[in-house]
């Protein structure tokens, strides 16, 4: 379906551009978001018409959105949430999350400017995009925790993932020396145990060679 573009959209085209896109996207969100018109020979006169008044409606929203955008560009939001020693959420953070946590702290930003390819599965320090505006995007960063006081520790730069993969692969070594060293007593034990049975197994062997020797015959007295 050809569409006339009412605003700026992300991979498609700038206002005012004509574009051909599958029909469900047009029915579904240009239309009914009226960030498009279909392009009829109706419509193209019309927008004609109204081009320069949409223009400038643009801008002034523009103007608007870059004003929102100084406000929380490089900005950072906590979201605390529960997780597995891994780093691994139960759960996940969406942009209606971050959406909210940003409207906390004064924004005024809706869940569909938030721009994320995939929910955040991982705790840790996440670069978001938000779109302002069509054409007015920029990054916040999301610090995923499972407490506050982890999140600050983040915000330094610590990465709280390797430090516990760290301290677990630390212990595993530490186990695995702990069993080598065992392993090696039980060797020596095991080996002593069979020195001693060699030992006594020869003594036991002499003196069953001593027990099977005949005895020297006695010298008959010799005649006169």
């Amino acid at each position: 379906m050809e569409v006339i573009l009412l605003e700026r959209i992300e991979k498609l085209g700038q206002l005012g551009d004509v574009v051909n896109v599958k029909s469900g996207y047009a029915r579904n969100y240009l239309l009914p978001q009226n960030k498009a018109l279909r392009a009829t020979p109706e419509n193209r006169e019309n927008f004609e018409s109204r081009r320069g008044e949409l223009e400038a409606a643009n801008a002034e929203r523009r103007s608007e959105a870059e004003k929102v955008a100084d406000g929380i560009a490089g900005s950072s939001v906590i979201l605390v949430r529960q997780a597995s020693d891994a780093g691994q959420l139960y759960g996940s953070v969406r942009p209606s999350d971050i959406a909210t946590a940003l409207n906390e702290q004064g924004a005024n930003i809706d869940h569909t400017q938030v721009k994320l390819d995939s929910p955040i599965k991982l705790i840790g320090l996440h670069t978001v995009r938000i779109a302002v505006h069509p054409e007015v995007v920029v990054e916040i960063t999301a610090n995923v925790a499972r407490s506050a006081e982890e999140a600050k520790l983040q915000a330094q730069g610590k990465s709280l993932i390797e430090e516990e993969a760290g301290e677990t692969t630390a212990g595993y070594e530490e186990m695995i020396e702990d069993e080598d060293q065992d392993s090696e007593t039980e060797t020596e034990a095991e080996a002593g145990a069979d020195g001693a049975a060699s030992t006594d197994d020869g003594d036991q062997g002499a003196a069953a060679d001593g027990e099977d020797q005949p005895a020297a015959p006695e010298e008959e007295p010799r005649a006169p």
